[in-house]
């Protein structure tokens, strides 16, 4: 439900924070406000959170940082970053970080709201006990979010994960990057973006650049599919 949801909100302008902690309040969410990095993460330490809702330009701690310190202590709660800083760089850094979604200012409080469902509803999907997807030599734990290819472990950032996650579903079958925007990003395609492509360069870093076997592949025009050859 909805009203059981508790949200760290970290932002050091006050009348934003007012703002959207007003609005969320208003949207049945609890919400607790830190003003700046350092009070984010003693909050975050302390209490019990189902989502966090950060600015990067923080002072005592930048959000990256932050993010950083939250993932080291909970793997699993979603993360939205919540800031000015549009270039794809600092989108990178972001996701990197360990962040789950990028809200850029100005931004549509409807559109926050609609990013914080779609978060909450995969967090609560269930997940059978000890479920486990496998393609070829590799295979991930949903459960551990460990990544094993021909027994060689992989780490992945949460993004990379649920790309590769939606790959192996999706596997044999070529999925165009507007599907993968939907599906990963919970965004809409933005044809000036190569956020896409940037990140499934990771993947491919990291999953086939060391194995003779390659899974991910590029259909031109269309889009990614994974598949054995």
């Amino acid at each position: 439900m909805l009203e059981d949801i508790k949200i760290l909100l970290v932002e050091d302008e006050r009348k934003i924070a007012d703002s959207l902690k007003k609005g969320l309040e208003e949207n049945t969410y609890h919400v607790e406000v830190a003003y700046d990095g350092l009070m984010g993460k003693k909050l975050f330490q302390t209490g019990s959170f189902d989502l966090v809702i950060l600015d990067v330009n923080l002072p005592g701690m930048n959000g990256y940082d932050l993010c950083k310190e939250i993932r080291a202590q909970n793997e699993q709660v979603p993360v939205i970053m919540l800031t000015a800083l549009s270039a794809l760089d600092d989108k990178i850094e972001g996701f990197d970080a360990g962040a789950d979604d990028y809200v850029v200012k100005p931004f549509d409080f409807k559109e926050l709201l609609v990013r914080i469902r779609a978060l909450m509803k995969r967090l609560r999907q269930v997940v059978p006990a000890g479920n486990t997807l496998q393609i070829g030599d590799l295979s991930m734990n949903l459960d551990s979010k460990e990544v094993i290819r021909d027994g060689k472990s992989i780490t992945l950032t949460a993004k990379e994960f649920q790309l590769l996650e939606y790959l192996v579903k999706n596997k044999g079958r070529v999925v165009s990057r507007a599907d993968i925007a939907l599906n990963v990003w919970d965004i809409d395609f933005d044809t000036k973006t190569n956020v896409i492509d940037v990140y499934v360069t990771f993947l491919r870093k990291k999953l086939d650049r060391d194995f003779p076997n390659k899974l991910i592949h590029t259909q031109v025009g269309m889009g990614y599919i994974l598949k054995e050859l």
